[in-house]
C-alpha cells in the first residue's frame, strides 16, 4: 500500500470514532498545553528576574563584612565591623576595573513631616550611588562631595516616602523632614523604581551623605557595605578578584585565613535566581508531563481496542495481498495522527492559557519557539512509542484466524 492510501484509511478510522478519538487526545491536549504554559511562566520569570536585577545596576558589585556564611548563622559583632573607610579609599584609589564607588550605612526609623509620619530606612551613601544603581532624579539634585565632607543634613527621598509625607503636586525641594530626631533638608526626589526581586519597595528610602548617617544617626565609624560598579558587565568577575586580593592585603590575611568579607556581583545574583527559577520550571514541567504519559497510555489502550474491533478487516487486507509492514504502518500512522492532532490543539490551548496568565493574572510569561517544537517532537514520539506494540500485534495476526474472528 502507498503511504497516501494508508493516511486516508487511518484518517477515516479516526473520523468514524470522533468522540472516542477526542477523549483519547484529551491527555495529550492537557499535557502539551500544560508544558507550554509552564515553560512560558518559567522563561518569563527568568527574564523578569534578569530585568529587575539589571535595573538595580547590572555592573554593581557589593562588598559586605564577615565571611560568606550561609544558612542564617548569626555572626559576632566584631565580624560585622571589618569594613572601614580605609578599605573604601583603597578600593577607590588602587583598583583599575571599577568606575563608581559608594560606602553604605543604613538605619530604620520614622520619617516625620508636620503631623505625618512614615516608617522607612535612611541609607548613608556617596554621590556615586545613583550612578551605580542607575537611578535618576525626578526633581532637585543629588548631594555633593562637599556636603559629604561636612556631614550636611540633606537628603534625597524616594517616591513612597514623598507620597506618604506630602500632598500630591507640592514641590518638595527645600522642605525639612525629620528622621527620628535628626532634621534633614530635602534637596532631591528620586524617580520611581518599583519593587526589587525580593518584593521590597525600592522607593521606600531616604538617601543622605554616609558621614551624616554615621555621625548623627548611628554613631559608628565602620561601614556596613561598599557598593561599586565595574567598567563593564564582562569585567565584573575580574573586578571581584581584584577587590578580594586588595582587601585581603589591607586586612593582612594570610593564605590559610579565610576572608573576613564577601563580594557579591549582580552576575552571581542573576545565576542564583535563574537556577532557582529553572529548578521550579523543571518541577512544574515534570508534573505537567504526567498528562502526556497518561495520554500516551490512552493511545495504547484505544489502539488495542481498535485492533480487536478491526481484526476481520486486518485479515481481509492480508488475504488480498496486504503485507504485515503495511498493517504496522497503518496503525502507527493512526496513533501518530491522534497524538499530533492532540498536540496541535494542545499548543493552541497552551498559547491561549499563556495569554490569559499574562493579561489577566499579570504574571510574566515568554513563549519560545523551542517549547512548541519540543511539544511536537514529544507528541510524535508518544504516538510511535505507545502505538508500536498494538500496531506490531495487528501486523503479526494470522490472516485465516483473523478472518474467522467474531
Amino acid at each position: 500500500m502507498r503511504t497516501q492510501n494508508l493516511l486516508k484509511i487511518s484518517w477515516k478510522a479516526i473520523v468514524l470514532n470522533k468522540m472516542r478519538t477526542f477523549l483519547t487526545m484529551l491527555g495529550i491536549i492537557i499535557g502539551v498545553a500544560s508544558v507550554i504554559a509552564m515553560l512560558a511562566i518559567g522563561e518569563g520569570s527568568k527574564e523578569s528576574i534578569k530585568t529587575q536585577i539589571s535595573s538595580m545596576g547590572s555592573n554593581m558589585i557589593t562588598i559586605k563584612p564577615g565571611s560568606d556564611v550561609r544558612g542564617g548563622v548569626r555572626l559576632e559583632r566584631s565580624a560585622m565591623e571589618t569594613l572601614t573607610l580605609n578599605d573604601y579609599e583603597a578600593i577607590k584609589k588602587e583598583t583599575t576595573l571599577l568606575t563608581s564607588f559608594s560606602p553604605m550605612v543604613n538605619s530604620g526609623g520614622q520619617s516625620i513631616y508636620g503631623a505625618n509620619n512614615w516608617p522607612t530606612s535612611v541609607y548613608g551613601v556617596a554621590p556615586d550611588y545613583l550612578k551605580i544603581k542607575i537611578w535618576d532624579l525626578a526633581e532637585g539634585s543629588n548631594f555633593t562631595e562637599k556636603e559629604v565632607s561636612s556631614a550636611a543634613k540633606v537628603a534625597v527621598i524616594g517616591q513612597t516616602v514623598a507620597e506618604n509625607l506630602f500632598e500630591e503636586g507640592v514641590s518638595l525641594i527645600g522642605k525639612m523632614i525629620r528622621f527620628n530626631s535628626i532634621p534633614l533638608k530635602i534637596i532631591g526626589v528620586l524617580e520611581s523604581k518599583g519593587e526589587s526581586t525580593g518584593g521590597q519597595d525600592q522607593d521606600d528610602v531616604i538617601l543622605a551623605p554616609y558621614t551624616t548617617v554615621q555621625k548623627r544617626i548611628l554613631a559608628i565609624t565602620h561601614l556596613e557595605s561598599i557598593v561599586v560598579s565595574s567598567v563593564s558587565e564582562e569585567e565584573a568577575p575580574n573586578a571581584v578578584i581584584e577587590i578580594t586580593a586588595l582587601l585581603r592585603k589591607n586586612h593582612k590575611l594570610t593564605t590559610n585565613v579565610e576572608d573576613d568579607f564577601h563580594v557579591i556581583s549582580m552576575e552571581e545574583m542573576i545565576k542564583t535566581f535563574s537556577s532557582t527559577s529553572e529548578m521550579l520550571t523543571v518541577l512544574l514541567v515534570a508534573i505537567a508531563s504526567i498528562s502526556l504519559l497518561v495520554g500516551g497510555i490512552g493511545i495504547m489502550n484505544i489502539m488495542y481496542v481498535s485492533v480487536k474491533e478491526r481484526t476481520r478487516e486486518i485479515g481481509l487486507r492480508m488475504a488480498v495481498g496486504g503485507q504485515g509492514s503495511d498493517i504496522l504502518l497503518q496503525f502507527l500512522i493512526e496513533a501518530m495522527l491522534i497524538s499530533i492532532t492532540g498536540g496541535l490543539i494542545g499548543v493552541s490551548l497552551g498559547l491561549g492559557a499563556t495569554l490569559f496568565i499574562e493579561n489577566v493574572l499579570h504574571w510574566p510569561t515568554s513563549v519560545t519557539s523551542s517549547s512548541i517544537i519540543i511539544s511536537f517532537v514529544v507528541c510524535a514520539i508518544t504516538g510511535i512509542f505507545f502505538g508500536w506494540y498494538p500496531a506490531k500485534k495487528a501486523s503479526s495476526l494470522d490472516p485465516i484466524t483473523a478472518l474467522r474472528y467474531e
